[in-house]
């Protein structure tokens, strides 16, 4: 594909009513969702939500947003954990899926569909999308896993994320709450992927091959990719082969949802719908048409 792209415009009726009859037409639908999803969904890393769990962190290390939280060089692990075991119980565990979810669920209801996110916050799981449609590329918060790594399993952290909440005082947590490797002793780091030391497990495998047998399966066909709230952090994970594998399938089709700018290659534009608007509005929309 050339260097050619298609702007965004501003959504209306008639895209919607095309969306809906794709959806309907389509064989299968491989959805696409970045972290727009979560925040349309009121999953936010900065503003109120920020201040009213971590104004105390704010104060003392002059961070103001969850994400620059997550890179600090806290001077002890304890403090360390402190952040981290609030950070990862509000962002994972005790929360709604989120209506954009649960609208999204909805649409697919009855189709053939296999979704692919950088999203590690639970949220399709917790909406009620099957695991087995699934692929977590990026990892999750509630796995810990070896931060060396020594061998290549992730540990499930609910248990030990409640109790760092609950015992941390001043903003740390107890010394023999910091988890530490059951293979090694070194520390435990959350399953992230942010270097080469991220984890891929048995399940990530596991979903990654079913991952490539749907795009196996619907590799001719009426296939609808449908990008949702995915930006440039990452775009070789989702958007660029999104982009490839329609121009390549002809009978393919293109719909990308974005807050600030949706678009395409011309290669594509003819079998693609632009919308850039709120994506929780989008879906609501698409479910009303």
């Amino acid at each position: 594909m050339e260097g050619n792209f298609s702007a965004s415009v501003p959504p209306d009726g008639e895209k919607l009513q095309r969306v809906k009859e794709w959806l309907g037409e389509a064989d299968a639908v491989l959805v696409g969702a970045g972290a727009g999803l979560s925040t349309a969904a009121g999953f936010t890393y900065a503003g109120e939500r920020f201040q009213r769990y971590f104004s105390d962190f704010e104060e003392k290390y002059g961070f103001h947003d969850m994400y620059a939280g997550g890179f600090y060089p806290f001077p002890a692990p304890e403090e360390f954990w402190a952040y981290w075991s609030r950070y990862i119980y509000i962002n994972r565990y005790d929360q709604p899926a989120g209506k954009p979810y649960e609208d999204l669920l909805a649409l697919l209801r009855g189709k053939e569909y296999f979704v692919l996110t950088t999203n590690v916050d639970h949220r399709f799981q917790t909406a009620g999308f099957d695991k087995a449609r699934l692929f977590y590329t990026q990892g999750d918060y509630g796995l810990f896993q070896c931060s060396v790594p020594c061998h290549h399993r992730t540990y499930d952290n609910e248990r030990a994320i409640r109790a760092m909440l609950k015992e941390q005082k001043d903003m740390k947590i107890p010394s023999g709450r910091i988890p530490r490797c059951p293979v090694c002793g070194k520390p435990m780091s959350v399953n992230l992927r942010s270097d080469d030391t991220f984890v891929e497990d048995d399940g990530w495998h596991a979903a990654c091959a079913r991952y490539k047998q749907f795009l196996g399966a619907h590799k001719k066909g009426n296939i609808l990719f449908l990008e949702l709230g995915v930006g440039m952090n990452t775009p070789g994970i989702i958007k660029y082969p999104f982009w490839q594998m329609t121009y390549r399938n002809k009978t393919a089709r293109y719909v990308c949802v974005n807050l600030e700018i949706a678009y395409a290659p011309e290669e594509i534009s003819s079998r693609s719908v632009f919308i850039a608007a709120d994506l929780g509005k989008t879906l609501k929309n698409l479910l009303q048409v």
